[in-house]
C-alpha cells in the first residue's frame, strides 16, 4: 500500500474514532494514538524517506494536510468537551480549616449606639433627617444671616445655591418641632459635612450628636445637669463639667462644654494638654428667634418664645471616640485599615 494511501486510510479511522469520542479521557487517548510524537500520523512522516523524489512533494503535502486537519478537528472537540464538562473544584485534604472571623462594630458606630442608649435612658427619643438640607432649615431658621462666615463657600458644600450638604444636624432640631408640638425632647445624630482640609484633628466629614428639650420654663440648670448626668454614664462618675462663654447663633446664651479629663482625673497630662479639662462641645438655651421662625413655618404660636423655651447641645463623635480609645488621628477612622477597626471593634 502507497503511502498516499495509508494517509486517505488513516484520515478516515481518525475522522471514525473522534466521532466516537464523548469524554476527556477518551480525547486524551485518541491525541495519544494519532498525534503525539509517538503516534501514528508521526509514523507516516518517518516513511516519507521512501518515497520517490518525484512524489514527495505531493506525498509531503498530503501528510501535512492530514496532521493540520486533525490537529484542528481534535482542537475544537477538546475545547467542547470542557465546555460541556462540569466544574470540579480541586480540595486539598491536608491543609487546615478555615475559621470564620467574627466581624465587629465601627468604633465610631459603637460610640454613636452608646450615646444614644445614654441619651434614652434618660428620656430623649432619636429623629434623623437628610444629609443634603437646604439653606433655610441649615442656616435662615438657625438665626445664621447672610453675612455669617459659616455660609461661606470655604466652609460649607454647596449642592447648589439653596441646597447645602449639612453643616450640623441642627436643621434635624427644626424638623422636629414643624412636626411635633411642644414638649419635645429628642438628639439628633448623624454625619455632618464642612470644607475642612483633613489633617489628624480635621475631617470634610464627621459624626455628630444634637439635643433639644422645649417645655415650659426650661432652665439652664437643668442644661448643666442633663450634660452632667450623660457625661457621668459615659466616662465615669467622678467626671465634672464646667461651662465657658461662647457664641453660637441659635443660642443665648450659648457656652462650651468642658468636662474633667477622664485619663488623669483633671490633674493634667499630655492629653488634656496639662490642664486638667477636655473640650467636649457647644451648648445653651434656644434663641427666641429659632422658635420664632418655627412658629412662622408651622402657622401657629405653640413654639411662641413667650410661652415656651428649651436648652440645646452639641457633641462630636469622632471627638469621644478619640479620647476613649486613644487614637490621635481622625483619619484613621475612615482609611478602613483593618488592622486598626480590628484592634477597636
Amino acid at each position: 500500500m502507497s503511502l498516499l494511501e495509508q494517509i486517505t486510510k488513516l484520515s478516515a479511522e481518525f475522522n471514525r474514532e473522534l466521532d466516537a469520542v464523548k469524554t476527556l479521557p477518551q480525547a486524551e487517548a485518541l491525541r495519544n494514538k494519532y498525534l503525539s510524537r509517538k503516534g501514528l500520523i508521526s509514523d507516516l512522516f518517518k516513511q516519507m524517506k521512501s518515497v520517490a523524489s518525484e512524489d514527495r512533494a505531493a506525498v509531503g503535502k498530503a501528510l501535512q494536510t492530514l496532521k493540520n486537519s486533525a490537529q484542528a478537528k481534535f482542537d475544537a472537540l477538546l475545547e467542547d468537551l470542557k465546555q460541556a464538562a462540569p466544574a470540579i473544584p480541586v480540595i486539598d485534604l491536608t491543609l487546615p480549616g478555615r475559621s470564620r472571623t467574627t466581624g465587629g462594630l465601627h468604633p465610631l458606630t459603637s460610640v454613636e449606639m452608646e450615646i444614644i442608649s445614654i441619651f434614652k435612658r434618660m428620656g430623649f427619643s432619636v429623629e434623623r433627617g437628610p444629609e443634603v438640607e437646604s439653606t433655610q432649615f441649615n442656616f435662615d431658621m438657625l438665626n445664621t444671616p447672610q453675612w455669617h462666615p459659616a455660609r461661606d463657600e470655604t466652609d460649607t458644600f454647596y449642592v447648589r445655591e439653596d441646597m447645602v450638604l449639612r453643616t450640623e444636624t441642627s436643621p434635624v432640631q427644626i424638623r422636629g418641632m414643624l412636626r411635633k408640638p411642644p414638649p419635645v425632647r429628642f438628639i439628633a445624630p448623624g454625619r455632618v459635612y464642612r470644607n475642612d482640609k483633613p489633617d489628624p484633628s480635621h475631617s470634610p466629614m464627621f459624626n455628630q450628636v444634637e439635643g433639644l428639650y422645649i417645655d415650659n420654663r426650661v432652665t439652664f440648670t437643668e442644661l448643666k445637669g442633663t450634660l452632667l448626668e450623660f457625661y457621668r454614664a459615659l466616662l465615669g462618675r467622678d467626671t465634672q463639667v464646667r461651662f465657658r462663654p461662647h457664641h453660637f447663633p441659635f443660642t443665648e446664651p450659648s457656652a462650651e462644654v468642658d468636662v474633667t479629663c477622664f485619663l488623669c482625673a483633671g490633674k493634667g497630662c499630655r492629653v488634656c494638654k496639662h490642664s486638667g479639662w477636655l473640650e467636649m462641645g457647644g451648648s445653651g438655651m434656644v434663641h427666641p428667634n429659632v422658635l420664632s421662625a418655627v412658629c412662622e413655618l408651622r402657622g401657629d404660636d405653640v413654639y411662641n418664645p413667650e410661652k415656651v423655651n428649651g436648652y440645646a447641645f452639641g457633641l462630636g463623635i469622632e471627638r469621644i471616640a478619640m479620647l476613649k480609645f486613644g487614637v490621635e488621628d481622625i483619619r484613621l477612622f475612615y482609611e478602613n485599615d483593618l488592622r486598626f477597626l480590628g484592634q477597636l471593634g
